[in-house]
């Protein structure tokens, strides 16, 4: 019982903010600066604006100093990285890591990579375009040839993460394969888990804190552990490395900054940026591969 209050206080908070979040936004403002950067499709990516603000250069500094790569067998592959942004959050809301995330990816990758961002309370809707997206004849319907080129990268924040854990599971359950889930400060949504891994996931990575008004989920396991590899449940503190938080307003900062200190972490973007080079180059992305002396592994 007092876990279910916990919860449902959780909520109401979570509420709260969001709707601080709408009205403290400035729709004119947010409209004017997403007309002149549209969020997909653009190869400039954060690693060229200058108006964005002083958190989120410093969170992409790391990402983009790194060489660009060319993906070998383009034409036999077919690789989809789909981003859940968290709370309420808007999927072109440039204020947001994962929004300017998929922005990096594009243009890192260019065609060879598809690469979008959705609200966290449209999974049916990212699995409906991911079919899409998969059937390359456009016959409605997939072979198992087009289920088998499938390379599917699944990340998200807060609520996002838990809903990137659920797009895999029903990917699953259509016989399609998800390559790697990335959770950052996974905070589980009603009627979703964001712990177990379902076994259609090849490996899972999971950041998390557990200062914040909405701690993220520690320890995520595979629902199968010979289907599915958990590179690490990597723990990260803030209390003696604070984070610039400055893409948000006042009061998120003062309610749940470790929650949002999280997701404006250099370190996190630049090591989730290497689990997809590595992924997508076919190297290994074990724990070695994503531990640094920034980032504790519970493993």
């Amino acid at each position: 019982m007092v876990l279910r209050h916990r919860e449902c206080l959780k909520l109401i908070l979570i509420l709260a903010c969001g709707i601080w979040l709408v009205i403290a936004t400035d729709p004119a403002a947010l409209a004017a600066e997403t007309a002149v950067h549209p969020v997909t499709g653009s190869s400039a990516g954060p690693c060229k604006e200058t108006s964005m603000p002083l958190a989120l250069r410093e969170a992409f500094r790391l990402v983009c100093a790194r060489e660009p790569i060319v993906l070998a067998n383009r034409g036999e592959r077919n690789v989809i990285i789909v981003g859940f942004v968290g709370g309420f959050v808007k999927r072109d809301d440039l204020k947001h890591p994962e929004v300017l995330f998929a922005r990096y990816l594009s243009g890192r990758y260019g065609p060879a990579v598809q690469t979008t961002v959705f609200p966290n309370h449209e999974g049916k809707q990212a699995v409906h375009d991911i079919l899409q997206l998969l059937d390359r004849d456009h016959d409605g319907s997939l072979t198992a040839a087009e289920k088998q080129r499938a390379e599917i990268i699944v990340f998200g924040h807060s609520w996002g993460g838990s809903q990137a854990v659920t797009v895999a599971e029903k990917l699953g359950q259509q016989g399609i394969p998800v390559a790697l889930t990335i959770q950052i400060d996974s905070v589980r949504k009603p009627g979703q888990h964001d712990r177990t891994i379902p076994v259609s996931v090849a490996k899972a990575v999971n950041f998390y804190e557990r200062q914040g008004l909405t701690p993220g989920e520690p320890n995520i396991v595979a629902a199968d552990p010979t289907r599915t590899k958990i590179l690490g449940n990597f723990h990260l503190k803030y209390d003696d490395h604070p984070i610039n938080c400055d893409n948000y307003k006042w009061l998120p900062r003062m309610l749940n900054k470790p929650h949002h200190e999280i997701e404006n972490d250099p370190r996190v973007w630049n090591k989730i940026a290497s689990l997809i080079d590595s992924e997508l180059e076919g190297r290994s992305s074990d724990v070695q591969a994503v531990s640094n002396p920034g980032l504790s592994s519970d493993e």
